[in-house]
């Protein structure tokens, strides 16, 4: 029986995960492959045995790629904001509130900026470290477009009532559709910011794309 190849965006479909994965799949020899006019494929076959005889370390893999590739839904280059000048927390809350006007993932900045504004009134979203979660009091999946993660970093730190009294350079803004989405973020983001060495990667990236790596490739490394 003829083998059959199917493209980079079928697998990805098939395993869950991005492109890009596939992409380092085909280059690491995981599964076969070859090029087809000037596109690379996959060998079904190849790839279904593998998945059928997985072990414990690449199921691991795979269940962890899954869970970066599902962040990288909400959290993409565009969203990222370096060194912006903030007064204080509300004039950090009303940049981002723009940012995302910009996106085009709200039609008002000003409601954004009201609703987060009113979550942080009740307790203060910074949770240490420098870092705050933004979000509003409730979710509004019909007030935003595309549920989606802005990340947005201080030229200097600011107040913002944190409980270990540090000021924050580095915030988060969820805007988000659901418990299930915005429950998955908040455990990412957690868990993420506690691994070694990722908040100092944050802080003094130069680039979209250094922040890009700081925010997924590292959730792969071991602790």
């Amino acid at each position: 029986m003829a083998k059959k190849y199917i493209t980079i965006a079928e697998t990805a479909k098939r395993l869950k995960v991005s492109d890009r994965v596939v992409q380092e799949m085909i280059n690491s020899k995981i599964f076969e492959s070859k090029l087809v006019g000037k596109n690379m494929r996959v060998d079904e076959d190849s790839m279904n045995e593998w998945l059928d005889n997985l072990n414990e370390v690449d199921e691991k893999m795979l269940a962890l790629k899954r869970v970066i590739c599902h962040f990288e839904e909400y959290m993409r280059d565009e969203n990222v904001f370096l060194d912006f000048h903030a007064e204080n927390k509300y004039d950090a809350i009303r940049i981002l509130s723009e940012k995302a006007k910009e996106l085009k993932l709200v039609r008002d900045a000003r409601w954004l900026y009201e609703v987060v504004v009113a979550r942080e009134e009740l307790i203060s979203t910074a949770i240490g470290d420098g870092v705050a979660l933004l979000h509003p009091r409730h979710l509004h999946p019909s007030k935003i477009k595309v549920p989606t993660i802005l990340f947005g970093r201080s030229d200097e730190g600011v107040d913002f009532d944190a409980p270990d009294n540090k000021p924050v350079n580095i915030f988060f803004m969820l805007l988000l559709h659901n418990d299930k989405q915005h429950l998955f973020s908040l455990s990412y983001i957690s868990k993420l910011i506690a691994k070694p060495g990722v908040l100092d990667m944050l802080l003094n990236a130069k680039t979209t794309d250094e922040i890009h790596t700081a925010l997924t490739e590292t959730m792969e490394d071991k602790e």
